[in-house]
Formats: structure tokens, sequence, C-alpha cells
């Protein structure tokens, strides 16, 4: 049936939406990094470039015209999802890229029946072989970050120790709950990870407290900084861990992961 998973978790690949309707808060970055350390742990991953602007399958050395045949022609239904996915220069990473094409598919799938749930069907036809699959969301909430939304077992939200951060979350929060009564009930958040903590600003730690006082265990432990590594390794197509591994953010990323597969495990158990 369109409107039920039909892979359960422990039973299939286990589907992450990494989503927050504001961009900017290091998502793109934080599916890359997570999926390359998962991969280091033996671990098949495959991650959905969602986001027509690409910023995952640049960040991970795809080259544009390797582009051509992309999510859009998966999300539409025109190549089965297993045919777009293309191997990263990291073992047991694949991606299936974005493409130009992807920004119309907003307004193609206005008409299209069930058109909240193509991207669920179109994985449940398409990730054999996989254990995890991570899917980039657009910084917006539009049709690609409902079908995101409506394929995941759950969402991982990337959130910037900003100002602003809870009026944000507030807003998800909103959009999940809708999403849930809906499309998708068992939809959970699988965790919230706080991005470019700056300890050199009060502000900082002033935002990571009210985040953990507000959603307690739900936020991890690990906190990514902000680290002018992070920022240099998407423009040289690598993540973080390839490209400087040793640098705080890599390992940070590294602690995160060990977080994810620990709830994971609690999840599937």
């Amino acid at each position: 049936m369109t409107g039920e998973h039909t892979r359960q978790p422990g039973g299939g690949p286990r589907i992450l939406a990494v989503a927050n309707q504001k961009g900017g808060v290091g998502k793109t970055t934080t599916a890359i990094n997570l999926a390359t350390a998962l991969a280091a742990v033996r671990k098949k991953v495959l991650i959905v470039d969602l986001d027509p602007q690409g910023n995952a399958s640049t960040g991970l050395g795809i080259e544009r015209k390797d582009r051509a045949v992309n999510a859009y022609h998966a999300v539409i239904g025109q190549t089965p999802l297993g045919d777009v996915a293309v191997a990263t220069a990291i073992p047991g990473l694949h991606i299936v890229p974005s493409g130009v094409d992807l920004s119309g598919a907003e307004i193609e799938l206005v008409d299209v029946d069930s058109r909240e749930f193509r991207l669920r069907e179109a994985l449940n036809a398409g990730v054999n072989g996989f254990e995890y699959v991570l899917i980039d969301c657009p910084p917006a909430l539009g049709l690609l970050t409902i079908n995101a939304l409506v394929a995941a077992h759950a969402v991982l939200v990337p959130l910037q120790c900003e100002f602003f951060a809870l009026e944000g979350m507030s807003h998800l929060m909103h959009t999940l709950e809708r999403v849930r009564k809906a499309f998708n009930p068992g939809l959970d958040i699988q965790g919230i990870v706080l991005t470019m903590f700056d300890k050199r600003n009060n502000l900082s730690d002033a935002v990571a407290n009210d985040v953990r006082d507000h959603f307690g265990d739900k936020v991890y432990r690990t906190v990514i900084p902000r680290n002018v590594r992070v920022s240099e390794a998407p423009s040289h197509g690598r993540p973080v861990m390839v490209y400087d591994m040793k640098c705080a953010g890599a390992q940070a990323y590294i602690h995160l992961a060990s977080e994810v597969l620990r709830r994971e495990r609690r999840v599937t158990a």
C-alpha cells in the first residue's frame, strides 16, 4: 500500500531524513560526514541528494557531467532509483545525485497522484543492499521535503547554535506533526545535533542549554564545532573525515556516528 512502509527497521534499510526548514545550519555537511562515518564502520550507506542545489553531490566529488540522470528521474518514476545511485570515492557509500532539473519536480508533482509518496515508492523498489539511507532535504518545506519525511523512518535535525534556533525548531516540529497525522504516523525524531558550536561564544552555550532543556535526551551529547577544515572540505569534493581526519570537526562526526548507531540499536532491539 502506498501509505505504508514496506520495510521495517531491522528488516531493511533504515531511512533517515536529514532536515531543517532553515538553511545554513550544517544540514548537508552533517549528511555527508555522518554517512562517511557510518561507511567507515562498514555500513552500506546511500545518500539521496534531494536538494536542487546539489551540495551533497558536490561535497562528495560527483562531477556535473555524472548527474545527467539524477534524483529527479527517480522521483518522477522515469528511472529506477537503483539505476541512479553512483559510487563515491568512499568505500561502501553511494549517492543518488541531485541535478538542476530537480528544481522543477516541485511543480511537476503538483498534479500527480500520491505525489507525497513518490520517493517512498522509489526507495522501496530500489534500496537493496543498503543498511542506511540518508536523505539530504532542501532547506524549505515543499513537496520534495514532504516526500523525504513521508519516506523516512526518522528525522535527524541539525540545529545551529544561534539566537533563533528554538523558533526554527518549533516550526519544524509543527511540520513533523502534520506529516505524522496525514501520511506517516510512525515518523520519529532520531535526534537533534547542535552544529557550528563556538566555545568562545557565550551564546552557543546558552542556545545549547535551552535546546537540551526543551528536548532532553533527543539532543545528541556530541556537538559539532565551528571548524575551518569542515568549511574547506566541500570545495575539495571530500568529506572532512577524508580531508583532515584529525581536525576537531572530523572527530565530532565520528562521535556523532557512534551516538546514532547506539540509538539505532535501541530502535531495532
